[in-house]
């Protein structure tokens, strides 16, 4: 509340000063420091990045090793429209401030002994027993603990080493091994299930014990922290674990592709005759920090663009939420959607934007269901006439019969489409779900989510998938995949980037490990700097279209409000920074003249003419998937 009282004074007090400006200003033409009528915004964040070792001492991680696996800097793109042949840049430039701390022996020693506190007697993890079955494993372990991985997050969080700011972005890596205190454990995250089985995967699944944790909230329901901070912690001495699969040490190419498949092991392989040399270890942490920590989670890209496809930035959002009932017997939309935390976590997210919800059934008729089986089970387009591959079955289908889905037209600004197909036993399903593109530039479509028996009894309703659908819908990526500025490389786990599943282990509801619904902190602040680049951006476009000689005070009125904008992002105000931004975009939207339509239009003109030069370019799809080699399916 306090926040929200000293932003309307600041807003008004830039307005008075602005529209009040010199005497005989208001002939002037007017010249402009940050508004760029038709152009891209220049936000840029210098981003302090700390990391702390704990446990690991400057001769088993040197600095100079560490560092060279890092960026300078990075520079965010929408990741969708790479696949059709685009590199489009947000306008925002991060360089990264790096700062290293090797914790001294009182701190590791306060630090462990917490931990020790923390750690519960636990029989050994499947995995670690797989790892024992191995030929080449350095030791075997005979006992194991669990420990409660919020509450040591929430420890760091609040007892950093001195000098350490863990409101800004912190990497803490840990290693208990070799003292003489040192205890065999896991993390843990328990206690909230599938809001629409009642399934805790954390308690229930050996697959979802963990080696690293962070990303949570202030007022997270669960484990919020209570106060902003912003922490990630990685623990080579906790596990081996099935995430990364580090707990496999006799082969290095688990899909047997001919590629090493990268994973960082537990520390104690890090020696002559282990899995790693001791010479690696730095190196391997440097990438943990580059493509996991800072690609993935502190600054990342957006999956698709955050201005949704309407014609100005909406407002008002409507979950559009449409079921195709076709599982005997059962009322999936009744029994497997909570709307309440649907609507609660994504304006958590988008928390600028008014939420609605409906709930509607659609029909399975003929044509439904094999377009469906298209996707599901017989890779067979349902439009063969359109070229596109059958994955595209349920977009085409769905946007031919879009009118019946979407009921709120002109009540609201924008409407989320989603549909949900519930079938029933013996029928496959892709997945749990995936949020579409539009198969000609890369914008977003429809969010598709699957339900039936053999979901259900692997522990999901429809409510989480949904929550993560849409928040790709509005433009977050997976923690477990993303863009690489440096490189221009777009990755996932597999091959050399096998570890970045290593991201999952955060409070994210985009992850894929399923102990956690919730948005992360990192998701937080990177919705709202896209958000600003986004309304700046649409703000420059409207000022390209003010009619010669108008809107003079308003304009400079809207420079004002960008410029305090630029300078909120840059102090990591990313709340603020957004907020600006958009009372500058609205500034622009009222002044008379302005070609709000106009704009519009030429934008679908843009999209139009990329439908016409992209057909060499393969559409991707981000299918959720349950696969069985997916660490999501392992008991």
């Amino acid at each position: 509340m306090g926040w929200r009282k000293s932003f309307t004074v600041t807003v008004v007090a830039v307005l008075v000063a602005t529209a009040a400006g010199p005497a005989g200003s208001a002939a002037a033409a007017p010249s402009f420091g940050y508004l760029k009528p038709g152009g891209q915004p220049r936000l840029v964040e210098k981003v302090p990045v700390n990391v702390v070792f704990v446990g690991y001492e400057p001769a088993q991680v040197g600095s100079s090793a560490f560092r060279g696996e890092l960026a300078p800097g990075y520079e965010p793109v929408v990741r969708s429209r790479l696949n059709y042949g685009v590199t489009e840049k947000l306008g925002i430039t991060y360089k990264y401030d790096y700062k290293l701390t090797y914790a001294n022996k009182a701190y590791e020693d306060r630090f462990f002994g917490q931990l020790g506190k923390l750690a519960q007697p636990a029989p050994l993890t499947l995995l670690q027993q797989q790892y024992n079955d191995q030929a080449k494993n350095v030791l075997d372990i005979t006992a194991n603990h669990t420990i409660d991985a919020p509450s040591v997050e929430k420890w760091l969080a609040f007892h950093p080493p001195a000098g350490v700011d863990t409101t800004r972005n912190t990497v803490f890596f840990i290693n208990w091994f070799g003292r003489s205190d040192f205890k065999h454990h896991v993390y843990t995250k328990i206690g909230e299930p599938d809001p629409d089985t009642g399934y805790d995967f954390g308690a229930q699944r050996q697959s979802r014990k963990m080696i690293a944790w962070g990303g949570t909230t202030a007022d997270d329901e669960e484990t919020g922290l209570g106060s902003t901070r912003r922490v990630w912690f990685h623990d080579l001495s906790a596990g081996p674990e099935s995430w990364t699969s580090n707990y496999i040490v006799d082969n290095t190419d688990l899909d047997g592709d001919g590629v090493e498949d990268y994973r960082m092991p537990p520390i104690w392989e890090y020696t002559a005759g282990g899995y790693r040399s001791p010479a690696a270890l730095a190196g391997d942490l440097g990438k943990l920090t580059r493509y996991v920590a800072l690609n993935l989670l502190f600054t990342t890209s957006p999956l698709y663009p955050v201005e949704l496809p309407s014609p100005k930035p909406p407002k008002s959002l409507n979950l559009d939420n449409n079921t195709y009932e076709g599982w005997p017997g059962v009322d999936a939309s009744e029994q497997y959607i909570t709307p309440e935390l649907l609507v609660d976590e994504l304006a958590e997210l988008r928390w600028r934007n008014r939420f609605s919800h409906d709930l509607q059934d659609l029909p399975y008729d003929e044509k439904a269901e094999q377009c469906y089986l298209g996707v599901a089970v017989t890779n067979e387009s349902c439009y063969p006439e359109t070229g596109l591959p059958a994955i595209a079955n349920l977009y085409l289908y769905n946007r031919e019969n879009i009118d019946r889905a979407l009921d709120d037209q002109g009540k609201v600004d924008y409407e989320i489409p989603m549909f949900n197909y519930a079938v029933g036993e013996g029928v496959d399903t892709p997945g749990l779900g995936f949020a579409d593109d539009n198969y000609t530039d890369g914008t977003q479509s429809y969010v598709f989510s699957f339900i039936g028996p053999d979901i259900v009894e692997s522990g999901y309703g429809l409510t989480t998938t949904q929550i993560h659908e849409v928040g790709h819908h509005l433009g977050m990526s997976h923690p477990h995949d993303g863009y690489d500025s440096a490189t221009g490389v777009d990755y996932g786990p597999v091959n050399e980037f096998f570890f970045a599943n290593a991201g999952d282990e955060s409070n994210s509801i985009m992850s894929y490990i399923d102990v956690n619904w919730d948005f992360s902190q990192f998701d937080r602040d990177n919705s709202d700097r896209f958000l600003t680049a986004a309304y700046w951006e649409a703000a420059n476009r409207l000022a390209a279209t003010v009619p010669a000689g108008k809107g003079k005070i308003a304009l400079k009125a809207a420079d004002a409000l960008l410029g305090a904008a630029s300078k909120a992002f840059a102090a990591h105000d990313y709340r603020a920074a957004h907020a600006l931004a958009e009372k500058a975009y609205s500034v622009v939207a009222a002044i008379p003249g302005v070609d709000v339509a106009g704009v519009a239009s030429a934008l679908k003109a843009e999209a139009d003419q990329a439908r016409r030069t992209t057909e060499l370019h393969e559409p991707h799809e981000f299918i959720d998937t349950l696969a069985p080699e997916s660490p999501r399916s392992q008991p």
